[in-house]
């Protein structure tokens, strides 16, 4: 068996195994190339920041009630392998997909979309030139997109949708929000303390 064939045939034995919910991942974060992880690392860092822990080979049910897992899944080099996760996406547990995808042909988010409907997918165009491509899906086939390179802004959208049935990630969301207004709140009071040279010199010595 192949090294594709191999990674597709977990899909489907996951998909059929019969898993608690609670302890299979609720999100999956997926991109074309591992070159495109810098720019997806921020839906990683969203989830993580929310309290989400990463699901992976080594530690397939870690710690906390939210996880998330990530792959490499390419449209076009391993079109099987997507389909495969694609297809096999609700019954492994997964309510929210992340795609990510470069280049003018970034067409992972919206084949994605298009397979594992009605699993939401949140595309992620990692370059301002994959905008079109990932947003260019027809009436009937939808697609939720994020501008070019914001995947924390996706990671967030994710929570977004899954609190809808869970309180407890709407608070640690209302949290969140809350941490931004006390950041803008405490800039404000320093600027306006020290001044605008002393403000970025301290600023430019942070980093």
């Amino acid at each position: 068996m192949s090294a594709v064939d191999s990674l597709i045939s977990s899909f489907r034995d996951a998909a059929v195994a019969d898993t608690d919910s609670a302890s299979t991942p609720d999100v999956g974060i997926i991109m074309g190339s591992d070159s495109d992880l810098p720019v997806m690392r921020g839906a990683h860092d969203a989830l993580v920041e929310l309290g989400f822990s990463e699901a992976t080979a080594e530690d397939p049910d870690p710690t906390g009630r939210f996880s998330f897992e990530s792959f490499v899944v390419s449209a076009h080099r391993t079109p099987d392998l997507m389909y495969a996760y694609a297809e096999t996406a609700a019954d492994r547990g997964l309510e929210v997909i992340i795609a990510g995808a470069g280049g003018k042909s970034a067409d992972l988010p919206n084949m994605t979309a298009s397979i594992a409907y009605p699993v939401p997918v949140i595309g992620v165009p990692v370059q301002e030139k994959s905008v079109d491509s990932v947003i260019g899906m027809p009436t009937g086939a939808p697609i939720v997109a994020v501008d070019a390179g914001k995947s924390f802004n996706a990671g967030l959208s994710a929570a977004q949708m899954l609190a809808v049935g869970h309180p407890e990630l709407r608070n640690r969301l209302v949290a969140y929000q809350e941490s931004l207004v006390e950041d803008v709140v405490a800039a404000s009071r320093r600027l306006h303390a020290e001044g605008t040279e002393s403000y970025l010199a301290r600023t430019d010595n942070r980093n």
